[in-house]
C-alpha cells in the first residue's frame, strides 16, 4: 500500500511538472511578436546600401526587380550606381541652376529610379558595382559626398559673373563627372548580357518596362483630392507629382496591390520611437498609447487600457498590443509639424497579421540581411497608415474605382 501511494505520489509529481513545463513552453511561445503571412510576393534578394544615403535607389530598383518578377522576366539583379551616378549629376545640375536653392546631397526619390531608367536606361550590376572603385563591395559615400558637395556648393554659391565652358560643355560639370567616375566607377556605354551587346537604353527597352505604368501616390489634405501636386520634400527636387486620395482610399491601393501580385515602393517617416525600438526584433508599431475603455473585465483591451504610459511603451516591444488607428487630420499635423519626416525608401511585398489579429506589411529593406528576419520586417498597418510620406505603384495596383477617380487609363 505504501508502496504504491509513494509510487502513485511519484507520477502525480512527474505528470504536474510535464504539466507546468508544457505551460510554460506554451508560455514563452506566445512571448514576443509571432507573424502568420497571408500573401507573399516574390521579390529579389535582400542588399546592403552600406554608407551611402542611397536607399531611394535600392528599394526604387528593388521595386523594378520585382516587377520583372511579376511580368515573368526572370530575376535580375540591376545595377544602383548607374542610376546614383546619373542622378547625381541631374542634381547637381540642378542646384547651380537654382543658386543653390535646389540642395545637392544623396539622397533622391523613387522617381528618380523612374526617370533614371527612361532616360538613361538600365545596366546589370556585374557592369557598375559598389564600391569597386576602392577595393570594397560595399558602398561608403562619406569621402565621395565631402569632394563633390564641396564643388557643387562653391559653384552653385560663389560670386560668379559667369561660369567657365569649354568645348566639352561646362568645366564645373565636367569635374563633377570626374570625381563620380573616380568614386562610383565610369558608367558603361556598351556591354554584353548573355551573349548580346546592349546599350543601357535598348537593355532597359528589351525588358519589356514602360516609366509610364508607374505613379506615385499620396494622402494630404493641403491640396485636392483626386489632383495630382508636387510633394514638398527635399529630396523630390525633380519636382515629380504624386495623386492624392482620402486616407482610407490610401490604404485601399496598398491592399489591393497586394492581393493582386504588385508590390509597393514605400517612403516613410522612420524616425518614429516604433519605428526605432522594433525594427531589431523585426516589426515596427504604433501602440495606442493614449487609449481608454469602459471595459472593466479581463479582457486585453482592459489590461492595456489599465497601464501607464510608460508601461504601455514597455509592452509594445515585447509582445502585440493595440494599435493607434489615426485619422487624415491627424496624418496631416504630423506631415505640417514635422514629426513625419522624408526619411527612407523600401519595398513593401507582402501582409501579415500577429497573434492579436493586427494587420501588418511585410518590407523588405536595404541595410544588408541583419536583424530578425535578415534584412526583412513587418510594419504594421497603423504605422504605415500615419508614417508613409507617399508610394510609387503600377498604375494597374490601383482598385478600378480609384484610378476611375483619378483619371488615369
Amino acid at each position: 500500500m505504501r508502496k504504491g501511494f509513494i509510487l502513485a505520489v511519484a507520477a502525480a509529481f512527474v505528470f504536474n511538472l510535464n504539466v507546468q513545463a508544457q505551460e510554460d513552453k506554451e508560455k514563452k511561445e506566445e512571448e514576443g511578436y509571432k507573424f502568420t503571412v497571408t500573401k507573399e510576393i516574390p521579390v529579389t534578394s535582400v542588399k546592403d546600401q552600406h554608407r551611402a544615403g542611397t536607399c531611394w535607389c535600392y528599394s526604387g530598383l528593388g521595386f523594378i526587380e520585382a516587377e520583372l518578377l511579376r511580368m515573368g522576366k526572370g530575376e535580375y539583379d540591376l545595377s544602383e550606381m548607374f542610376i546614383v551616378s546619373n542622378t547625381y549629376i541631374d542634381r547637381a545640375k540642378a542646384a547651380v541652376r537654382t543658386h543653390g536653392d535646389v540642395s545637392f546631397s544623396q539622397g533622391g526619390s523613387f522617381y528618380d529610379v523612374i526617370y533614371g531608367m527612361k532616360t538613361f536606361g538600365l545596366v546589370p550590376e556585374a557592369e557598375m558595382r559598389p564600391g569597386a572603385a576602392y577595393g570594397d563591395t560595399l558602398s561608403d559615400h562619406s569621402e565621395l559626398s565631402a569632394i563633390s558637395d564641396a564643388v557643387v556648393k562653391a559653384i552653385a554659391e560663389g560670386d560668379h559673373k559667369k561660369l567657365q565652358s569649354g568645348e566639352n560643355g561646362m568645366l564645373w560639370e565636367q569635374a563633377i563627372r570626374s570625381i563620380h567616375d573616380v568614386y562610383l566607377g565610369k558608367c558603361p556605354e556598351k556591354f554584353t548580357y548573355n551573349g548580346k551587346e546592349y546599350t543601357p537604353k535598348s537593355f532597359y527597352e528589351e525588358l519589356g518596362l514602360n516609366a509610364d505604368d508607374y505613379v506615385s501616390i499620396t494622402s494630404y489634405t493641403h491640396h485636392p483630392f483626386y489632383e495630382k501636386f508636387v510633394l514638398e520634400i527635399q529630396d523630390n527636387w525633380r519636382w515629380s507629382q504624386c495623386y492624392n486620395v482620402p486616407l482610407d482610399e490610401f490604404m485601399q491601393i496598398f491592399d489591393n496591390a497586394i492581393d493582386n501580385g504588385y508590390t509597393v515602393a514605400w517612403g516613410s517617416d522612420v524616425s518614429e520611437e516604433g519605428f526605432r525600438k522594433g525594427i531589431r526584433k523585426g516589426f515596427c508599431v504604433l501602440p495606442d498609447l493614449d487609449a481608454k475603455s469602459t471595459d472593466n473585465g479581463g479582457s486585453d483591451q482592459a489590461h492595456w487600457t489599465g497601464l501607464s504610459k510608460e508601461d504601455r511603451t514597455k509592452e509594445a516591444y515585447e509582445h502585440p498590443t493595440p494599435q493607434r488607428w489615426v485619422s487624415q487630420e491627424e496624418r496631416q499635423q504630423a506631415y505640417d509639424n514635422w514629426e513625419t519626416t522624408d526619411d527612407h525608401g523600401m519595398l513593401i511585398y507582402g501582409k501579415a497579421t500577429d497573434q492579436m489579429g493586427n494587420e501588418y506589411y511585410m518590407v523588405k529593406n536595404s541595410w544588408g540581411p541583419v536583424y530578425e528576419y535578415k534584412g526583412m520586417f513587418y510594419a504594421s498597418k497603423a504605422f504605415v497608415r500615419y508614417k508613409t510620406m507617399n508610394i510609387v505603384v503600377h498604375k494597374d495596383a490601383l482598385p478600378k474605382d480609384i484610378k476611375k477617380k483619378l483619371g488615369i487609363k
